[in-house]
């Protein structure tokens, strides 16, 4: 199989069907065969029944539903260790970066990547609806931090829009231990550690009035860098 998508739903119900209309609908006039994972983590609306019947209309659509809530990096790391595409994309339910613009990633790979990931921080990245400002100050004082302690040189290490080879992502994913949200800075310490060849390209990206990062997240963020920092380097990852 050529693609897998991953999205991780939590009480996705409003958004996702709208999501997987889009993706569906740009997959279909590819010429590469397909599969989209949702993993419904815990959700307590029905994101889940929404998806399944996305599942009848369509085999390479699937659901995988956990009765208990264990974050977004554990959804993530579920489905892309799951998936069987030698190319594994995540994105977000709500559909902030379409998935046609992958077709920005497909050229790296071709040179040599091993992890292509979305940016809005790289030059040539356009944003439609603005952040509230203080997620503005605060990601780009975040983002700051990130590098200092844990991933110089990229920019923008959260948005939900990242690819990876089928080798990159079981060999990163089997090594994540992160739940929250903060497990993209992990995977791409990870990838790093592990000497894959990391990308990161501007996208389109539409900022969600509805998004679920609360101000609150962001101090948590910071301590989580430094958690990872402090693993890599007493070797808490089993990295052979």
């Amino acid at each position: 199989m050529h693609l897998s998508v991953i999205i991780p739903a939590y009480n996705e119900a409003k958004r996702i069907p709208r999501t997987l209309i889009s993706i569906r609908n740009y997959l279909s006039r590819q010429l590469y065969d397909w599969e989209v994972l949702i993993v419904s983590d815990g959700s307590k609306d029905n994101t889940a029944e929404i998806v399944s019947d996305f599942t009848f209309q369509d085999a390479r659509i699937k659901l995988i539903e956990n009765k208990e809530n264990s974050g977004k990096g554990f959804a993530v790391r579920q489905g892309m260790l799951e998936a069987k595409g030698d190319y594994r994309l995540f994105t977000d339910a709500d559909n902030s970066t379409t998935i046609d613009q992958i077709e920005k990633f497909w050229p790296y790979f071709n040179q040599g990547f091993d992890v292509v990931i979305a940016s809005i921080a790289a030059k040539g990245a356009t944003l439609a609806h603005s952040e509230k400002f203080y997620k503005r100050w605060f990601g780009k004082l975040g983002n700051l931090w990130i590098q200092l302690w844990l991933l110089p040189g990229i920019w923008d290490s959260r948005r939900g829009f990242k690819m990876f080879t089928k080798k990159a992502a079981e060999d990163v994913f089997s090594k994540v231990k992160e739940r929250g949200w903060i497990f993209d800075d992990e995977a791409l310490a990870l990838a790093r550690k592990l000497k894959y060849k990391i990308k990161e390209v501007p996208i389109h990206w539409v900022n969600d009035p509805e998004s679920k990062v609360k101000l609150r997240d962001y101090p948590k963020s910071l301590l989580g860098a430094l958690k990872i920092r402090w693993n890599l380097s007493t070797g808490k990852y089993s990295l052979k």
